[in-house]
């Protein structure tokens, strides 16, 4: 290498390389410059449509006597019964427990066949992917209006409702997962003569299992929220009853069962932390604030213990007769109390079995009554204007979310934030920001605001600013450290580092959360329309009630073709930007 001195400074450094000698600059393919000006466009319309909504906040400062009005009709807080409360509490955790499960269940051939390492052909995958989308397209609330009619009064709709709506998810990121394991282990044995079913459980299972844990108990947190609107179509548990309440004009009662399943929320929370402490250890992905406080030491000296080989697992001898520790005994007192909660949901769901038995006689006309689709009474471009006015909802809310949730979700990054103090006090907020179901929250800003689609925006805008926080805090935990290392070594500030290593680094996840986050708004903002939030959910709200189902099922389809545009969008995004 050859050293010049400067003539200005006096400074060694080492001599430019001739221009011949540079390495040519990498072309930019048409694909990557078509994908970023979508990404434009798309910010763009969001801009456009936070416009059209015409958020103002002095507005809402100015319409903030109508929540005082509001609140001294309310006057204080009322809540049912002590034992009713316990029940209702025990019923909707039951409902959600058992659905959770069952698209987990339901999830785990369907990842397999759409995983592109797994699948057994492109018609597999297609399929496979299709039904994920169809699922995820398809809202909970219209599940349960069909699973109403079909079933008898009680937890079984919505238990059906929130597997068959979470398989969408679940399949989606199970999928993924797969596709990202390393295939080493499964290769060995198939090579060593192994079968189908044991390159899956000795060679993918293990690889999979914490990200497929972290997966569902996510969802279960998604889908507690979720129960609330499940009680608008008659689907029993605190919805339910917040629902009789609201419709009552018993604004005490409906905001005290409102604030116990924030409360329920966070305590799930806190519980699914517990299960990820206990089961998947020093795991990065799944570390919250949470796992901070009930875990101190996970990760640090504990595991670093556990890497060393124990006595027992010297030999197959020594293995079968595997000693009663105080580990083991803890874990598998853990492994069956997991296993009672799940007996207990099922018991406390009372399910009618019969009714599996019944129900395909009633099949033929329910399937009548929804199909063939048809607008009816209204006018098709009435229709589309609402879907539009839908999509726009979705994207407004979801420009708005980016910024607070990308600043939050970084504070949140255990690689970004300055001190454990800043992470924690944003990774409460996150999941302080998630309890808050969305469907409460436009209820409230509806008295603040007025019918209309700004208080679906801010709701959603609020709302996604907890989910898509975390997602962001995960991602950006999980980059590798080596370029943020390097930059701290030449000097660089927390901030350089941040912009020229962290980013980066976790672009393609960004991009991969915000799309995930316009799908999830879009099926949000049809529910939200429900309670006079905009959009084509006020359409959906009429049929259902007016028992015109064919049109549920058009305003269904127009959902599907929407969500079907944004997912084949997300895929070619996370393609070019790999």
């Amino acid at each position: 290498m050859t050293l010049i001195v400067d003539r200005r400074t006096g400074a060694i450094r080492p001599a430019p390389r001739p221009i011949t000698e540079r390495a040519p600059k990498r072309p930019i393919s048409p694909e990557r410059i078509a994908a970023s000006l979508t990404l434009l466009a798309l910010v763009v319309l969001g801009v456009l449509a936070v416009n059209e909504v015409g958020i103002s906040i002095p507005a809402m400062v100015q319409s903030w006597g109508n929540a005082e009005n509001f609140m001294a009709r309310v006057g204080g807080l009322s809540f049912p019964e002590p034992g009713d409360l316990a029940w209702l509490i025990a019923l909707t955790v039951g409902l959600v427990l058992v659905g959770t499960l069952l698209a987990a269940a339901l999830s785990v051939p369907i990842a397999y066949l759409a995983a592109s390492n797994t699948t057994p052909g492109n018609a597999w995958r297609a399929a496979a992917r299709f039904i994920g989308v169809l699922t995820r397209a398809l809202p909970d609330v219209v599940l349960a209006m069909a699973f109403v009619l079909m079933f008898s009064l009680g937890t079984l709709p919505g238990i059906l409702a929130i597997g068959i709506h979470s398989i969408g998810m679940i399949s989606k990121m199970f999928a993924d997962a797969i596709e990202q394991i390393d295939e080493g282990p499964r290769l060995a044995i198939r090579a060593a003569g192994g079968s189908k079913l044991q390159e899956f459980s000795a060679g993918i299972l293990p690889q999979v299992l914490p990200s497929w844990v972290a997966t569902v108990l996510h969802r279960n947190d998604i889908n507690l929220r979720g129960s609330v609107v499940l009680g608008y179509v008659g689907v029993a548990g605190l919805g339910l009853e917040m629902s009789y309440a609201f419709k009552a004009l018993n604004y005490g009662k409906g905001l005290g069962i409102a604030l116990v399943i924030f409360l329920l929320c966070v305590a799930m929370e806190i519980v699914s932390s517990l299960v990820r402490g206990a089961m998947l250890g020093q795991e990065r992905q799944t570390r919250s604030w949470i796992d901070r406080l009930i875990h101190p030491r996970l990760g640090g000296a504990s595991a670093a213990a556990s890497a060393g080989r124990p006595a027992w697992a010297a030999s197959p001898q020594t293995a079968v007769r595997r000693p009663w520790t105080a580990a083991r005994v803890r874990n598998t007192a853990a492994g069956v109390l997991a296993v009672l909660v799940v007996l207990g949901g099922v018991i406390v769901s009372d399910i009618n079995w019969l009714d599996f038995v019944t129900f395909w006689g009633k099949l033929p006309e329910v399937a009548a009554k929804f199909w063939p689709p048809s607008f009816g009474s209204y006018d098709a471009t009435a229709m589309i204007d609402a879907m539009r006015d839908t999509v726009a909802i979705a994207l407004a809310a979801t420009v708005l979310t980016l910024l607070p949730s990308l600043v939050l979700g970084s504070l949140a990054a255990r690689n970004v934030a300055p001190g454990a103090g800043v992470r924690g006090t944003a990774r409460f907020l996150l999941v302080g920001i998630r309890g808050i179901p969305e469907l409460i929250l436009a209820i409230v800003l509806v008295v603040i605001t007025g019918l209309g689609p700004q208080a679906g925006v801010i709701a959603l805008a609020i709302g996604g600013i907890g989910l898509l926080g975390k997602l962001i805090a995960d991602s950006f935990e999980e980059v590798d450290r080596g370029p943020e290392r390097a930059l701290r070594a030449v000097g660089a500030t927390r901030l350089q580092t941040y912009t020229a290593a962290t980013v980066p680094q976790g672009m393609q996840a960004l991009i991969g959360h915000s799309f995930y986050m316009l799908d999830t708004n879009i099926r949000a903002a049809t529910i939200l329309g429900i309670v006079g939030g905009g959009g084509v959910g006020y359409y959906l709200l009429n049929a259902s009630q007016g028992s015109r189902y064919e049109t549920v099922t058009a305003i269904v389809l127009m959902i599907l073709a929407t969500v079907l545009v944004v997912e084949g969008l997300a895929m070619w995004m996370r393609k070019v930007f790999r």
